[in-house]
């Protein structure tokens, strides 16, 4: 991999059960090998219920994938994220790599993590299902990206807005991406997954993993960006976070 290229994705897995069951990981395992990304933001991959255990197993992600989970403090002693989130990523990006949990307002808890690279953060979301909170959760994810300084950064994750201009106004200083529809997975109709990204960074190329099994395998779609990172004066513009806002293409 390129240090100036990155392929990012996200991806909700609905705790692995598919749309209506069973409970089958492995299928969300292979969906994520496919998608050949050197970071991924995941949503959703612990059990709801009690200490909020693993819905994936992390004993099989780097056989299955070959990525490696982001070392941080879980929700639980057997839970893989935190607020049901975590950060896979290839294991030569692992040195110098830091993630630091973002606790976030609203009526439901929620969290955000950000993943500290060399001249980039990069914050998974999964916002709350209450367009108040969606909008608390993300000034007060601006907010703290702004203090962190001079990193390029990039937001993804399950957004929870089908809106295209409501809800998103913490991110209009930036360059929001909504690939295309997302959710359900086996007839897509809305765009609940999103990337923004600040100065510093170009998008190349983004999408949505439409595939077969991934219809198969949780009620979302992933999305994907192959972003290259400009010169780190360019990055250093990102205190300010200006950019063009931009909601994709329909």
């Amino acid at each position: 991999m390129q240090k100036d290229k990155i392929r990012l994705a996200s991806y909700n897995l609905h705790k692995c059960r598919g749309m209506t069951g069973p409970y089958a990981p492995e299928r969300n395992l292979r969906v994520i090998a496919d998608l050949g990304a050197d970071v991924i933001a995941l949503q959703e991959v612990d059990f709801r219920l009690g200490n909020r255990p693993e819905a994936l197993p992390r004993a099989q992600i780097e056989a299955a994938t070959g990525m490696v989970p982001a070392v941080f403090n879980g929700t639980g002693e057997r839970s893989l994220g935190w607020h049901g989130q975590t950060i896979l990523m290839r294991p030569e990006l692992m040195e110098g790599a830091q993630v630091r949990r973002m606790p976030l307002p609203g009526i439901e808890p929620r969290g955000a993590l950000a993943l500290h690279l060399p001249g980039l953060t990069i914050v998974a979301l999964h916002l709350g299902l209450a367009r108040s909170s969606r909008r608390a959760q993300l000034a007060r994810v601006v907010a703290q990206a702004t203090r962190m300084g001079r990193d390029r950064l990039i937001l993804t994750g399950d957004f929870n807005e089908w809106h295209d201009n409501r809800g998103l106004e913490a991110l209009e200083p930036m360059h929001v991406i909504a690939p295309g529809p997302s959710w359900p997975a086996p007839f897509p109709r809305l765009r609940y997954d999103r990337i923004a990204v600040s100065r510093g960074i170009e998008v190349a190329d983004y999408g949505v993993w439409d595939s077969e099994l991934a219809r198969q395998a949780s009620d979302h779609l992933p999305i994907w960006a192959e972003v290259r990172l400009e010169p780190q004066s360019a990055g250093r513009q990102t205190a300010n976070i200006r950019s063009v806002s931009d909601n994709g293409p329909e």
